[in-house]
């Protein structure tokens, strides 16, 4: 049987990466964005409308997500895996990047609304139809920065940190419904959206402390992501898959 991904923030960046491989490896996928229509569109072209369709929402709005969500199950009949990807306003810029004195509260509520807010109103929207199947999938995405901040983005990693022991907790609650929660973790992206404004130097210092002696690439880090979406990973929860060259070690 087919299944049907959700993944927010999806019309361009890794998000746009991880819609074209859950694609080509034989997935459904409900595009989200929030002001990227256009952009969006474009994208399920490039997929085809048989395999991909574009939903608005702002996904730190609980109706707007129950709406998408609504709309995303009455097209595809259900939805199997839920990712959460979805960036609220941040660029990874060593030069602009706020030390800690000069940083305020609402930046990081900003980056802890980003991620986890909405990852909580995401999964909430979608458990029910998850816990009556007795089966789903949820995917994070997070950051191998809580582990080693080569940079340090204060309020980025701080707010993905949280998804490690937001991730645990849900799975040890909902492994009983049949239901798996994973969060995949990239090093720098050469490149997304994000990280276009980061400096070479930067890049080549990361790629020169790898094993691998490179800098990820979107698709590595999508390509897991599909496989914790397939029915190949049914015996994986509760982890933190880091996709980052060797770069951090577990």
């Amino acid at each position: 049987m087919t299944r049907t991904v959700l993944v927010t923030g999806s019309s361009r960046g890794l998000g746009a990466m991880i819609a074209r491989v859950l694609v080509r490896n034989g997935f459904k996928v409900v595009v989200n964005y929030y002001k990227s229509k256009e952009t969006a569109e474009k994208l399920v072209s490039e997929l085809g409308t048989e395999n991909a369709i574009a939903l608005q929402a702002d996904v730190t709005k609980r109706q707007d997500v129950e709406n998408m969500m609504q709309a995303a199950t009455a097209h595809y009949g259900q939805i199997d895996v839920v990712v959460n990807n979805a960036l609220i306003d941040f660029k990874f810029d060593p030069i602009a990047q706020k030390s800690f004195i000069d940083l305020q509260w609402e930046d990081y509520q900003k980056q802890l609304d980003g991620t986890l807010k909405a990852a909580f109103h995401i999964i909430q929207s979608v458990l029910p139809q998850f816990i009556e199947r007795n089966s789903g999938g949820i995917i994070s995405i997070g950051t191998n920065l809580y582990q080693n901040p080569v940079v340090p983005y204060h309020e980025y990693t701080t707010a993905k940190a949280g998804l490690i022991g937001f991730t645990r907790n849900l799975a040890a609650e909902l492994g009983p419904h049949g239901i798996n929660v994973n969060v995949v973790s990239g090093g720098l992206l050469r490149v997304t959206d994000a990280s276009s404004v980061t400096t070479a130097e930067v890049f080549d210092i990361i790629a020169q402390s790898t094993p691998l002696k490179k800098v990820t690439s979107p698709e590595e880090v999508a390509q897991m992501v599909a496989f914790l979406a397939s029915e190949a990973a049914s015996g994986i929860t509760g982890q933190n898959v880091t996709v980052d060259g060797g770069l951090t070690m577990n």
